[in-house]
């Protein structure tokens, strides 16, 4: 009966314009929600060399390096590498450390041979993205072998370009983990072999990599020189998008290997794309709020004489608030419906095009979680427009 009463002052059109422009502001901030995380997945993704958030960066080389004057050094003093942990966008550093003598090595497959000179990097076992099983090196055991790691890149290099035009056996992965290698070591006097083995392939770094446990004892054994300043440092990101990470390297003379920072670039202009057209959304979504509280205080106030004539009868507050709450919840509660609906027709329309460029699909949770959050605080500040306006 009360509602019966109240409804008569509602404007249809004013219930209207709001739904239909909430309905546009949170379409537009659920879409571009799902489309950064979407697009996002495939800038963060695992199959790229350098992932967005790492980097490996060196120092460039002039003409004097070339000439071999040595200056100024490609080394990173420790000076530099304090600076680079200070940046507000670094979330770790790791020194690459090289060896300090003379590595070859050597294989044997169908009786035919091949050795060459190799280089041996170590990084700290925090940065690589994979760590095998038997990733140490004990010096005490006679048996011990060195466990290494190559870059993907480098097994493929050698399958579809030296091996194919040598005639020589191509391997898959689990097969040339199985070959043994011959590692010859030499410097400070000696010479000694060591056996090998691939251990595993790393997307992150190009490099062959060995534990740091084997470098500190071979560099101490086969180098009577102190240890070497490193030449190349992997960062960690904090914030991969960050601009002033590419001011930072040009200003030092640094280079990023691999496409981590041309990624990170392209993630900041997507974030930034994404806060842009989702702003817009919110800005909407506060006019049709504003419409709403509008509609509210003129129905508010066309009824007055009647909500005090309901109360003077012996309604209680709560009666006459839960006709109004329960037409804004009804309103709401399709307008989020809707949204919803139009998230999952516009996710259609590009998944198609994602999964065609081979990627999948973020999990619409989180954007429909943003529409209901929207949703419960502008029903609430309904709820409490209108119980003030009551009052």
């Amino acid at each position: 009966m009360i509602w019966r009463l109240l409804r008569k002052n509602i404007s249809v059109a004013q219930i209207g314009g709001y739904a239909l422009a909430n309905l546009v502001g949170l379409c537009i901030i659920v879409c571009a929600v799902q489309f950064y995380r979407d697009a996002s997945s495939a800038l963060r993704g695992e199959d790229s060399t350098v992932p967005a958030d790492f980097l490996v960066i060196s120092k460039q080389v002039s003409m004097l390096n070339t000439l071999g004057l040595g200056n100024p050094s490609t080394s990173f003093t420790r000076d530099d590498i304090d600076n680079l942990e200070k940046q507000p966008w670094v979330k770790a550093v790791g020194e690459f450390t090289n060896a300090n003598f003379g590595v070859a090595a050597a294989v044997e497959m169908d009786g035919r041979g091949m050795s060459t000179y190799l280089f041996l990097e170590s990084i700290p076992d925090q940065f690589l993205d994979i760590i095998p099983d038997d990733w140490d090196f004990d010096p005490n055991n006679p048996n011990a072998t060195v466990p290494i790691i190559i870059s993907k890149d480098y097994l493929a290099l050698y399958n579809f370009g030296f091996a194919a035009s040598r005639g020589l056996p191509q391997f898959s992965e689990g097969l040339i983990s199985r070959v043994p290698i011959a590692l010859y070591l030499s410097g400070n006097g000696r010479r000694e072999t060591f056996k090998a083995h691939i251990a595993g392939f790393s997307n992150r770094f190009n490099t062959i990599a060995v534990p740091y446990s084997f470098m500190e004892w071979a560099n101490k054994r086969f180098s009577s020189q102190p240890d070497a300043e490193p030449s190349r440092l992997v960062v960690q990101l904090s914030d991969p998008g960050n601009p002033e990470i590419d001011k930072y390297m040009s200003a030092n003379g640094y280079e990023a290997a691999g496409e981590g920072l041309d990624q990170g670039k392209a993630h900041y202009f997507l974030t930034l794309l994404t806060t842009i057209v989702s702003v817009i959304g919110g800005i909407i979504c506060a006019l049709a709020l504003f419409i709403l509280m509008l509609s509210i205080t003129l129905l508010m106030q066309r009824n007055r004489e009647k909500n005090r004539t309901l109360l003077l009868l012996g309604y209680s507050p709560g009666q006459i608030i839960g006709c109004y709450f329960r037409l804004v919840a009804i309103v709401n509660g399709v307008i989020l419906g809707c949204a919803i609906a139009c998230l999952f027709i516009a996710k259609g329309y590009w998944q198609k095009t994602l999964s065609e460029a081979g990627i999948s699909s973020a999990s619409p949770l989180a954007p429909i979680l943003w529409a209901t959050g929207i949703i419960a605080v502008v029903t609430a500040i309904n709820y409490l427009t209108i119980r003030r306006h009551l009052k």
